[in-house]
């Protein structure tokens, strides 16, 4: 669904995390007691009881991963809950749709990814049905080098071209087979009437990287890794899961404030 899929944490990985919970658990205990026994005491204690015990474990991890969710999901909330957050409000960024919608859907998108490219009909759809979304490209090259030469043409097409042409060179773009780079972008530029010479000048300018370098860190604190992946409802959806789940996250957030009412 995304590209590159997340990694999930394997199960050995899961295991030690767990263990060394019950350790830090069980050295907390013996602290609470002002006691001090030896480090090889303490672990033969801990053996001996998960093996006794081994149910324990799981009981373990799954309250960690708990844990780990909802401070996920805190830190999250304090990026995408605030109206302020470059997230929505940036200088970097393209929008398209309803300047002023009430909702606001966020992609960050990479050209050569193939599931973009089937989400690209999911946010047409959304665009064609619903005339109070407000929709945020944030370029996410992640993939190869003609990905970021592709956005930054990308970028520096905004010094010429009006929301509409942009989303016209996005949608044509994400339709062009095979790898995409610079010479593709630059061939649809060309095709949609930009000032070659105007756009080679603005791809050097210093606001492309900035607009990469705040999408990347936008990316990391949300905990994105992979395309596409979109912020809608104040919530995080990763991966191409389209247009039914992302209209009726919109929809609930008219309704109650939340991604699900």
């Amino acid at each position: 669904m995304t590209c590159p899929p997340p990694r999930p944490m394997t199960d050995r990985r899961r295991l030690g995390t767990a263990l060394a919970a019950a350790a830090l658990l069980m050295a907390g205990a013996a602290q609470a007691q002002n006691a001090a026994p030896p480090r090889a005491e303490i672990e033969a204690v801990i053996r001996d009881y998960l093996i006794k015990n081994p149910e324990i474990i799981q009981e373990a991890l799954v309250e960690l991963e708990r844990r780990q969710r909802e401070s996920e999901q805190a830190a999250l909330r304090k990026i995408t809950a605030d109206p302020k957050s470059p997230l929505y409000v940036s200088a970097h960024h393209t929008v398209v749709g309803n300047p002023n919608g009430d909702v606001t859907l966020v992609e960050f998108f990479d050209y050569n990814c193939g599931f973009c490219k089937r989400g690209l009909a999911d946010i047409q759809k959304v665009l064609d049905t619903d005339r109070n979304v407000r929709v945020v490209l944030k370029e996410f090259p992640i993939l190869s080098p003609g990905s970021r030469e592709a956005s930054v043409v990308a970028l520096a097409l905004r010094e010429q071209f009006d929301a509409a042409k942009l989303w016209s060179f996005h949608t044509k773009l994400m339709n062009v087979r095979g790898q995409i780079g610079r010479e593709q972008a630059l061939g649809v530029a060309k095709d949609l009437g930009a000032d070659m010479r105007k756009l080679e000048a603005a791809m050097a300018a210093p606001a492309i990287q900035a607009a990469l370098d705040e999408s990347k860190l936008l990316a990391d604190a949300l905990g994105i890794n992979g395309t596409p992946s979109y912020v809608v409802a104040e919530d995080l959806v990763v991966g191409a899961r389209g247009y039914d789940l992302l209209s009726a996250r919109i929809a609930a957030y008219r309704k109650c404030q939340k991604a699900a009412c």
